[in-house]
């Protein structure tokens, strides 16, 4: 994996205090069978521990080598949870904001996706341009001004008045395809790939014409698989040869050639093989900025497949890998509480970020009390649900754990050294552009663990309670 020894003025900031001299460490927790979610817990010490036995556990830090540059985690501004926004209150809507965009008051999402047309989380199908107009004269994104447009105004003003917005395509128009359908797969007819590239052009100006930037696109969300809802086969031959004869092109020759381009966007499974193909060919590689991945390989019985995205990392370490999707699965309203939801958030974002990953955006930022709206009956979980009934909020515990990276873990920070003596204790750490440096410790186990936090030769001694994450920030 690439690395570097950190320069400038955050490494400057952090070693001027002396890594044997750190001033203050404070505890964020997060724990099952507590009322602490992202609770401040107390401050730490350090204290001389030269070399540690193998029966101290501990947590060894090195901020002095760094690895990738974090760019942002957020989540995805779909119909469904704008739809399920628009039929909260007033002082509901507010909340929501702050408590995903707000830094002090919130979670401080720096990062979005969005759909190009509909997807499974839309009320229902519908298209930008009409039947079988390849010049796309009737182009237009009315369909979105009533929800999405908004929404994604109103949560880019709660962040600041910045959002990294990345967009994505869950299939072409029916007519473009081989099996005349947005739905069950099929591909792209080759007669269409040129109107198809003028399609994503047509797409973001017309939200940047509306005063939303677009940062970035994926050529086409999960290309493997043939869904019951939309969804568009792509080989990785298909989109290597699509990406370096029409797309990549297209949006060069329309002054769009600074927007990201992001390939794949599907499984961990595949991903080497299909990263390999489209990267190992130089035409299609100079217009890819990053891999795309989401986490849904453990339908076949898998584990998470995170030495795929380690290797990705290890053979192209300036292409960038973004986790572009991920969410649980079969809806049950009795399960908003279950504390494996957050955990699988906590184990994913820390393996994640320690294979090189410079992004993580979650699926949708809220769902209805069914999960929805989803006009294919693919019911979710998302962080936050409403009960559109009652007019109220449910937090699940995958907000809490998401914060405890998207909170103290800011744009531009780097990531260093975090390296456990335990397997129960995993971690990553990054240190940010104001020298605080940012460790996460994620426990899921049934058991208390006395570790200590280790940094040049000086130890803080802490506890990681059960099914607990916690944020230690140091500075």
């Amino acid at each position: 994996m690439k690395k570097t020894i950190l320069a400038g003025a955050a490494f400057l900031a952090f070693a001027a205090s002396g890594y044997s001299q750190q001033k203050k460490v404070t505890v964020y927790t997060t724990a099952q069978n507590t009322e602490m979610r992202l609770a401040q817990n107390g401050t730490l010490e350090f204290h001389a521990m030269p070399q540690p036995f193998e029966t101290e556990p501990c947590v060894f830090v090195d901020p002095k080598v760094t690895f990738q540059t974090f760019q942002g985690i957020g989540g995805a501004l779909t119909d469904a949870a704008a739809e399920t926004f628009y039929k909260l209150p007033k002082e509901k809507q507010a909340e929501l904001l702050k408590a995903y965009f707000n830094v002090n008051n919130g979670i401080g999402y720096t990062f979005s996706r969005t759909n190009i047309a509909s997807c499974d989380f839309s009320s229902g199908t519908y298209a930008y341009v009409a039947d079988n107009d390849s010049t796309l004269k009737t182009f237009s994104v009315q369909h979105d001004l009533q929800y999405k447009v908004p929404f994604i105004k109103a949560a880019t003003q709660a962040a600041g008045g910045t959002l990294p917005l990345f967009v994505s395509p869950w299939s072409p128009p029916a007519w473009m395809k081989d099996n005349n359908s947005v739905l069950q797969g099929g591909k792209l007819l080759p007669r269409y790939y040129q109107a198809w590239s003028n399609h994503y052009v047509k797409f973001i100006k017309a939200y940047e014409a509306l005063g939303i930037p677009v940062w970035g696109l994926s050529v086409q969300n999960e290309p493997m698989a043939k869904q019951k809802w939309e969804s568009c086969i792509f080989t990785a031959e298909e989109e290597r040869d699509f990406i370096k004869k029409f797309l990549g092109p297209t949006l060069a020759k329309n002054g769009l050639g600074t927007k990201k381009l992001i390939a794949w966007d599907h499984n961990r499974d595949l991903l080497y093989q299909c990263a390999s193909t489209l990267l190992q060919d130089k035409e299609a590689a100079k217009y890819i900025w990053g891999i795309g991945y989401h986490w849904y390989e453990t339908w076949t019985g898998s584990d998470m497949q995170f030495q795929n995205e380690k290797l990705v990392h290890q053979a192209f370490p300036n292409v960038n890998l973004v986790f572009t999707e991920g969410c649980i699965e079969k809806f049950d309203f009795n399960r908003l509480q279950d504390w494996a939801i957050g955990e699988k958030y906590g184990y994913s974002l820390v393996n994640d970020f320690n294979s090189g990953t410079v992004a993580w955006t979650d699926w949708n930022i809220l769902l209805d009390e069914n999960g929805g709206p989803n006009h294919v009956g693919n019911f979710c979980f998302a962080p936050v649900h409403a009960d559109t009934k009652k007019g109220e909020l449910i937090y699940t515990n995958a907000y809490y754990y998401l914060g405890h990276f998207s909170k103290f873990i800011r744009p531009g920070a780097k990531r260093v050294v975090s390296s456990s003596s335990r397997s129960q204790l995993q971690t990553t750490a990054f240190i940010n552009k104001d020298g605080k440096l940012a460790v996460v410790v994620l426990n899921t186990s049934d058991k208390e663990i006395k570790y200590n936090l280790w940094i040049a030769g000086k130890a803080a001694p802490t506890v990681s309670q059960p099914h607990s994450i916690n944020t230690l920030i140091v500075e």
